[in-house]
């Protein structure tokens, strides 16, 4: 939440890695948007083995619940010593959704050095509705994370994070692959709750990221606690008052 991704260290096995290269220079066949998870990979297909993988596929239930559909999917590719850096943005056009989101694997079958360049993430940022390719003009901001990852590992993205592929300044080529899911049930406690009372919660989601001002920062918290007493069902989380300011809506008359 206070980060908006989730990352899994080489959780795919090597065959399917080996597998990957292969397929994703070929091609994954395109599917129509909104196609049930279900029918849009076949069984036995690459894509379908890597979604049922149990981390991925227990992962993407208790983010966007059982039977989600897929939204669209690509093949990122790099050349050696090709291209420039993307510029920083988030996905598809301005979303305000306060009660839901989408969400975006990426998967990377090999190694990504730092020479290769790897995705681009600004933590934390995922709350702050722009549209589109309106951050492109920044160009560094304080605490962002420039990938480097063991081959095998997935990225599980709310769709509104700010990231950018950069440049491959290496001799050996760069693949990733994406694919968005849409949730088609109500996301509320959809992981394991035991630990929802937990102090480690609420100190979690006031986390500020570098990159803030202290006081757009506080914004990023509103946001933050909007979103998740939407995922909780519970009208009365706060964290320092911010929500409950912003939510009263005085009726005494007397």
């Amino acid at each position: 939440m206070a980060q908006g991704f989730l990352r899994l260290d080489a959780i795919v096995p090597e065959e399917l890695n080996a597998e990957a290269i292969e397929v994703l220079t070929t091609g994954v066949p395109p599917v129509p948007y909104g196609t049930p998870l279900a029918e849009a990979f076949l069984p036995g297909t690459f894509a379908r083995r890597l979604v049922d993988l149990p981390l991925i596929a227990g992962a993407l239930e208790s983010l966007v619940g059982p039977a989600p559909t897929v939204d669209h999917h690509a093949v990122h590719v790099r050349e050696p010593q090709g291209g420039t850096a993307q510029p920083l943005h988030g996905d598809a056009i301005i979303d305000t959704r306060a009660d839901a989101f989408d969400v975006q694997l990426m998967y990377y079958p090999h190694e990504v050095t730092e020479q290769m360049g790897g995705t681009l993430l600004v933590p934390g940022s995922h709350l702050r509705r722009t549209n589109e390719s309106d951050t492109g003009r920044y160009q560094n901001l304080l605490g962002q994370v420039r990938l480097t990852c063991p081959a095998g590992t997935v990225l599980l993205l709310h769709h509104g994070i700010w990231h950018g592929g950069r440049r491959n300044d290496s001799d050996r080529r760069r693949y990733m692959f994406k694919i968005r899911f849409n949730p088609t049930v109500p996301q509320v406690r959809l992981w394991d709750t035991a630990d929802l009372v937990d102090p480690a919660v609420a100190a979690e989601l006031a986390v500020q990221h570098p990159w803030y001002e202290h006081a757009t920062g506080r914004l990023e918290i509103y946001n933050r606690v909007a979103l998740w007493r939407a995922l909780t069902d519970d009208d009365g989380f706060d964290i320092d008052y911010w929500a409950t300011r912003v939510t009263n809506r005085p009726r005494r008359t007397a």
